[in-house]
Formats: C-alpha cells, structure tokens, sequence
C-alpha cells in the first residue's frame, strides 16, 4: 500500500521515479479504469478552493509531486516526500518501456497540429511506441473526441488540456471511454513537440526549471507568485491536514 502525504487536501503518493514507473506500469494489468496525475503548488492552490477539482485529484490511483515547491511544503509538516517526479519525465520513461509493447497510446490536447507533431517526435526518440490516434484540445465537442478515442480503444490516454479541465475531462467521462490508463499531462505535448523548449539538464538537476521558464516567459511572474503563497499557506495551515 503507497503512503500518501497530505499538501493542503491534495494527497500525493511518497514514491520516487522508479517505483511510480512501477506503479504506473501495474495499472495496464488491473480490470479496472485508472488515473494518473501530477499536481504542482499551483494547482494544490486552485484545489484549496475547488473541491471538485480536489475531489477529482484524490480519486486518482498515482498522484505525483511535479513541483519542487510539493517536496518543500512536505518538509515544512515533517512528512518529506521522496523527491520530485515531474510529469514530463515520467511519461518519458513510461515510453521507453511501452515501446517495447503492445500497449497504445492517444494524445488528446494543445493547439491543432501540436499532438501530431509531438507524436512524431515521441516515436522517434522511442522507436516503437504505438500511438493511435491524436485530437487537438480545442475541440469542444466533447462527443466526437469520444467516439474517435473509442474506435481505436487506447490503453494510455494521455490528456493534456491544462488544470483543472483535464482533471474535471477525465472525471465527467472516464466510465464512457474505453482506455485503461488516463493520464493528466498539462502543457506536455508543447514539450513533446518541441514547441516549447525544455530548460537545460543543469537548472532540472538544481529543480530550478520554474525560474528558466520564467526567464524565457516572463508573463509567466504572475502565476509563479502561487508558489510563495503556496509555502506561506504550508507554514501556516500544512500541519493541520498531517
């Protein structure tokens, strides 16, 4: 059983990169649908004031601390989470075995011609990996994204519409998809694609790629301001929900 530490209502699995790839591999064999999702302080934030949003990430079978700013509000309760397992890197090493198999893969979300391309991409970095269908998050009839998921039947469906309307997309219609695994993976496929840069090996290995993002989109200072107000709120209610 995983042990789970409480961030201001948001419950995160206390595991390191290789035993979540673990996990997350076991749940292609359950007979029963699965969520996978990795929250950042901003979006512990948004959850602080939506308990649906709350509710939809606590339900998940994997929650992963992508944010540097989770581990540090872990230690600020005393329950430190292992390390950060940022979402892009795990989905990355969950292709280099899934290439390897039979398993299949959908990319729904970002702009129009963005999936494509960062399934091309993805393929080429891990030959083999079986994608088989793409659809563009501006899509807002939901039906038709559903019927085209549904004719080809993933067993990874990757949706990467942003929080918190990945998360409500998953809740709202989870039990009429047929996928085994749902992931929520944000702005991913702009990563995958090449669209967006990632930052440099040096500032990941520092956890310092919030301030790289922030040097190369600098409208970003508004929503980076979550993350002080993310560590004063650990500090003064964290060790309420220990």
């Amino acid at each position: 059983m995983k042990d789970r530490v409480n961030i201001l209502g948001v419950g995160f699995d206390n595991i390191n990169m290789k035993e979540a790839l673990k996990y997350g591999l076991g749940l292609f064999s359950r007979q029963t649908k699965s969520v996978i999702y990795t929250p950042n302080p901003e979006i512990v934030m948004a959850a602080y004031d939506d308990k649906d949003l709350k509710g939809n990430l606590n339900q998940a079978d994997l929650i992963l601390p992508d944010g540097i700013g989770v581990v540090i509000g872990s230690k600020l309760i005393g329950r430190p989470l292992k390390e950060r397992v940022a979402g892009y890197d795990f989905i990355q090493q969950l292709f280099e075995v899934l290439k390897d198999t039979d398993y299949t893969v959908y990319f729904f979300g970002s702009k129009e011609g963005v999936a494509e391309l960062a399934v091309k991409t993805m393929q080429k970095k891990h030959p083999g990996l079986s994608v088989v269908g793409t659809w563009n998050g501006y899509e807002r009839d939901d039906e038709k994204v559903i019927a085209d998921i549904n004719r080809v039947k993933p067993d990874l469906l990757l949706v990467g519409l942003g929080a918190p309307r990945q998360e409500k997309w998953i809740a709202q219609y989870k039990e009429r998809i047929d996928a085994k695994v749902f992931a929520g993976v944000g702005g991913s496929f702009d990563g995958m694609a090449g669209v967006v840069k990632r930052a440099p090996k040096i500032f990941i290995r520092l956890n310092l790629e919030w301030f790289y993002r922030l040097m190369k989109q600098p409208t970003r200072f508004k929503r980076m301001l979550k993350l002080p107000l993310f560590l004063i709120k650990m500090l003064l209610e964290g060790r309420k929900y220990k």
